[in-house]
């Protein structure tokens, strides 16, 4: 199979197109071939070694951890799925080493889920880490009907889906944009604002008593403005600032789950969560596909086309 490759921590340009044997089965798991790979910034920085303090990497080392695609085989004891059904995953194993960017990869039953119905290959494999992410911090806070809830980096990939999920809740959202997303949010369903200084008080003139929760999918000083404006200031979550404990929020790493993934299917599939694709690339050109993540200025999802390659 092709796959694309790191021998080493390192960046973009250390990215490489591969041949390799087709991945082992194990027990409780199946191969499935990849139709397309999500491209997030976890992406990039566990293979710039960012994360070695917490995850170990094996190499070489694919990268990805979400991909859709088709059941190809099982391993022992995975009568989850058939051969043939389509699947989407967060394929994240105990290290990393066999991600998604390749025509194969090996995936544990519990991080897999139906395809949604609604989506295409595409934008079915940028749903679930972002997804996951988003609904996961929405769970730890508890966010539902009757609360307002302030959504940093709302046009995002994890931002996105974090307002259409806790809009299906029925929340009140106001998510953070620059001026050229702010259509794009009222479409999601969010009440838009600008980042950046005195947002606080910009928060402040739609919602004059405070926001109930807030989402912080972006680091710097989001969390500080967050609990400005807070009813309770240990009501925020964080994906990026560790920090956040500190101060009585919540720090959230996505987890494998195929029960919170087959709920975002649903979603999708009663048309309340939709995946916005903003640049697709062959696998081939992985290397873009970073920079185009590190960039910063995506709206929505990043996405390696592997069967198109």
């Amino acid at each position: 199979m092709k796959a694309i490759t790191l021998q080493h921590y390192g960046g973009p340009e250390d990215l490489a197109l591969t041949e390799l044997p087709t991945p082992k089965v194990a027990p409780g798991e199946v191969l499935v071939r990849v139709k397309a790979a999500g491209v997030n910034p976890a992406d990039w920085k566990l293979a710039a070694g960012y994360l070695d303090d917490v995850m170990e990497a094996r190499f070489p080392f694919i990268p990805g951890w979400e991909v859709s695609g088709v059941v190809e085989a099982r391993g022992f004891d995975a009568t989850e799925f058939e051969v043939g059904d389509e699947v989407v995953g967060y394929i994240c194993k105990d290290w990393a080493q066999n991600g998604g960017y390749a025509e194969l990869v090996s995936a544990p039953v519990r991080t897999l889920a139906r395809k949604p119905e609604s989506l295409n290959w595409l934008q079915a494999a940028g749903l679930p880490l972002a997804g996951l992410t988003a609904y996961q911090a929405i769970q730890r806070l508890g966010i539902g009907r009757g609360d307002t809830v302030l959504i940093h980096a709302a046009s995002g990939g994890v931002g996105s889906f974090g307002v259409q999920i806790a809009v299906a809740r029925g929340a009140r959202v106001i998510g953070t944009a620059s001026e050229r997303n702010h259509d794009y949010l009222r479409r999601l369903g969010a009440e838009p604002v600008t980042y950046g200084d005195s947002l606080s008080d910009r928060v402040r003139e739609l919602t004059p008593d405070g926001v109930d929760a807030a989402l912080d999918f972006v680091g710097g000083d989001a969390v500080a403005v967050s609990q400005e404006v807070l009813k309770n200031p240990k009501r925020v979550a964080s994906i990026v600032d560790a920090t956040v404990t500190e101060k009585g929020g919540h720090l959230v790493w996505a987890r494998p789950s195929s029960d919170d993934l087959a709920a975002l299917c649903a979603l999708a599939d009663s048309d309340k969560l939709s995946v916005t694709v903003d640049r697709t690339f062959p696998l081939a050109e992985a290397a873009d596909a970073w920079r185009a993540v590190q960039d910063g200025h995506t709206r929505g999802k990043i996405v390696l086309d592997v069967e198109a390659s």
